[in-house]
């Protein structure tokens, strides 16, 4: 992912804390040098010094075979909060552009034990049922349902490189960076709005 210095991020803990706000990622692998996509839930663990991506794919989708001969041509991508920033709201004239945070991963494939899948599954529900009024957990669900887990396919993705973009107009200054905030926070759309709050985020942080 080509990266222009003002936006790059090499800070792991704020990488990670990123991706496991925005964990619905694109896992993205080849096929007879066609590149394959699907749009999956992912969780992110740390075993011993290494960090895996984990997730399962329908059985019916052909691009976990990809993945059954230690495939290490993944890349998986994360994408936060983007939106339209306009030349208008600059001091001096210049090109509108594009503000967005995104977070590319590369790594080797392998398929999980059902046993490994099963685990995983557990802490997923427990990730997004656990703080629910009736949660739909793991140890909860009937025999009937649990055997549907033979239509899915677990993988992990040992991480061998990260790359992340933080493009917050920090390239702007003061006065432009304030009037393109108070401008997103003005927009009927959610996106900029959050937009609006990760620029106001940054800017505490960097005043702290």
């Amino acid at each position: 992912m080509y990266i222009p210095r003002y936006f790059k991020v090499t800070d792991f803990d704020e990488i990670r804390e990123f991706i496991q706000t925005n964990s619905f990622g694109t896992i993205v692998t080849t096929k007879q040098d066609k590149p394959i996509a699907s749009h999956l839930p992912l969780e992110l663990h740390k075993q011993g010094e290494d960090y895996y991506i984990t997730g399962h794919i329908a059985y019916a989708n052909p691009q976990w075979k990809t993945f059954e001969f230690e495939n290490d041509n993944v890349l998986v991508m994360y994408q936060g909060p983007h939106s339209y920033i306009s030349s208008s709201w600059y001091e001096q004239e210049n090109v509108p552009t594009w503000n967005y945070q995104a977070v590319h991963v590369y790594g080797t494939a392998s398929i999980m034990s059902e046993q490994e899948l099963e685990e995983d599954l557990k802490l997923l529900l427990q990730k997004y049922e656990g703080q629910r009024k009736n949660p739909v957990l793991w140890e909860n669900l009937s025999q009937k349902t649990k055997k549907q887990i033979n239509g899915i396919v677990g993988f992990k993705i040992k991480i061998q490189e990260v790359q992340a973009a933080y493009k917050l107009s920090q390239n702007r200054n003061e006065a432009d960076y304030n009037n393109i905030i108070d401008k997103l926070q003005n927009e009927q759309n959610p996106n900029s709005n959050q937009m609006a709050e990760l620029m106001k985020k940054r800017l505490k942080n960097r005043e702290q």
